[in-house]
């Protein structure tokens, strides 16, 4: 009987590693975030821009860079999957490996830079159609919310943070699950009063270019600084103030680029 209990808890533990390995990865800052993100955009569109994405989300059921923010993970299945994110190679992340090689970093274009270089094609385009445009816009604000949550520009052995067990407020959880959603929850868990709090730190934030490989390799480089990995399995207060400044800035960043990006697509 012994034996046979051994044996059973060892598949039982193979197929919960299986399955952990074979799931798509978390998505990026979870929907307060990407609320917030569309939010802040939606603030700093110029008119024009502002005329054209009501248009374009006119049939929407919440008509607002906000509210299509996370239709990208409502819609997400194993083909879409890898669009959400980018992976550099592992190890101690010298600058040279986050230098974006599309071949080897994205190849056959999957992945969250062709994304949002896709979609910004798309809106483009103006043999595009209605949907096409539409599906493109609300394809755009999440991806660029995504490539600004460091660990979707995160290293593919431990996916991103995902398989990094650890504990947050006396909860199991994960690396990714803690830049995801634990943290912004810990600074301010209303995301409207988020964005009215970010108003506040958005004048010291450089904008930087406007070029999605560009983003994902300041998301690298995040992840390779010290102490990003935290070396207590249990990170707490310490952790949270360590890095409290890193989650507004990427998330001003994100809202900042998203609102310039569609005020150069939809110039009036």
């Amino acid at each position: 009987m012994k034996r046979r209990a051994v044996s059973r808890a060892l598949h039982l533990a193979l197929l919960a590693t299986a399955l952990l390995l074979a799931s798509p990865q978390l998505p990026a800052w979870g929907p307060e975030g990407h609320r917030i993100v569309g939010q802040i955009a939606a603030d700093r569109l110029t008119p024009a821009a502002r005329a054209a994405v009501a248009a374009i989300l006119v049939d929407e059921p919440e008509p607002t860079l906000a509210g299509v923010a996370n239709w990208a993970d409502e819609v997400r299945d194993e083909r879409t999957g890898p669009l959400h994110y980018v992976n550099f190679p592992a190890g101690n992340f010298p600058i040279g490996d986050c230098h974006y090689q599309p071949p080897r970093d994205c190849p056959g274009g999957r992945c969250v830079v062709a994304a949002i270089d896709n979609a910004v094609s798309v809106l483009k385009d103006r043999k595009a159609s209605a949907e096409q445009r539409r599906v493109a816009l609300k394809q755009l604000v999440h991806f660029v919310g995504d490539i600004h949550q460091p660990l979707h520009g995160g290293q593919a052995e431990d996916r991103g943070g995902n398989t990094v067990q650890l504990q947050w407020r006396g909860e199991g959880s994960n690396l990714h699950k803690l830049w995801d959603v634990g943290l912004i929850e810990a600074i301010e868990p209303d995301w409207q009063r988020y964005v009215q709090r970010l108003a506040s730190k958005a004048a010291g934030v450089e904008r930087g270019a406007l070029a999605a490989d560009a983003w994902a390799m300041e998301s690298c480089l995040i992840v390779s600084a010290p102490a990003f990995y935290p070396a207590d399995r249990e990170p707490g207060p310490d952790y949270l103030t360590a890095w409290q400044g890193t989650v507004d800035v990427r998330l001003n960043l994100a809202g900042m680029r998203l609102a310039a990006l569609l005020s150069t697509l939809f110039p009036g």
